[in-house]
């Protein structure tokens, strides 16, 4: 039995656009919920979220066979915790702050075991292989495993065609509000000289024959990302959606 078809990765190698959502607060009730509500992906946040490798477990869980896919968001590149990431069955990663092709480089050969990669071998042991109830898993796996890596940064946005021409990397998520900032418009990410790099971004990462993804809550941004081609794009959080639900809500007995 080989492992599980990664339906995300196949549907960014078709070149289909995927709407997602991003998920912070590290409630496997919220992942859950969130799951259920027709969103093709979710990033599940260990970066800036609350999450660590208990509460991520728990969370894929949560979304289980809902049909939202989970990406989970790592909070760097540390090859132990991709591994980890990995062995709980997460076959889609996603790693912020890259900045150089070698660092590109070396996250591909983290996702991936021997002879492509370093991934430690412990697959009798995690979940991702069924706890060793699917046979193929060490010699299937390294197909089904998607690598997203972030960029938002100058460095990473001068590195940008070296760091997508790698083999390995399925796709470039532009991160828009470290982009700003490191640009000189902290939390104005939507400044024209912003929009000017993340549209050049994305004619780069499509050149090189990569997807193309990023997150906006404005909506405006969020079509003229479509528009352009991006195969992922997360359209809110669920901070910022609960958050102005209950806000709008409020308001209304005022």
């Amino acid at each position: 039995m080989p492992a599980p078809l990664n339906t995300f990765k196949k549907r960014l190698l078709a070149r289909d656009i995927q709407i997602g959502l991003w998920v912070g607060l590290g409630a496997p009730a919220v992942a859950e919920l969130a799951s259920g509500t027709g969103f093709d992906w979710l990033v599940l946040d260990g970066e800036h979220g609350p999450n660590r490798l208990q509460e991520l477990l728990a969370q894929l869980r949560a979304v289980g066979q809902s049909g939202a896919h989970p990406v989970i968001r790592l909070r760097d590149d540390n090859r132990a915790e991709i591994k980890q990431a990995l062995d709980i069955g997460a076959q889609t990663l996603l790693i912020p702050m890259i900045e150089t092709a070698a660092q590109a480089q070396e996250a591909v050969r983290s996702v991936l075991y021997p002879p492509q990669g370093v991934r430690g071998v412990g697959a009798a042991l995690a979940r991702a292989s069924g706890y060793g109830s699917v046979g193929d898993y060490l010699t299937t796996a390294n197909d089904q495993i998607c690598l997203l890596l972030q960029v938002e940064s100058r460095a990473g946005l001068a590195a940008l065609d070296d760091i997508a021409a790698i083999d390995g990397v399925d796709g470039v998520f532009i991160g828009p509000a470290d982009l700003a900032a490191d640009m000189g418009f902290p939390g104005n990410p939507g400044h024209a000289d912003v929009q000017a790099a993340v549209s050049d971004a994305f004619t780069r990462i499509h050149a090189a024959g990569k997807a193309a993804g990023i997150l906006t809550s404005d909506r405006t941004l969020a079509k003229g990302y479509a528009e352009a081609g991006v195969e992922f794009l997360a359209v809110g959080s669920d901070v910022g959606v609960l958050r102005g639900a209950l806000v709008a809500l409020r308001k209304g007995f005022t």
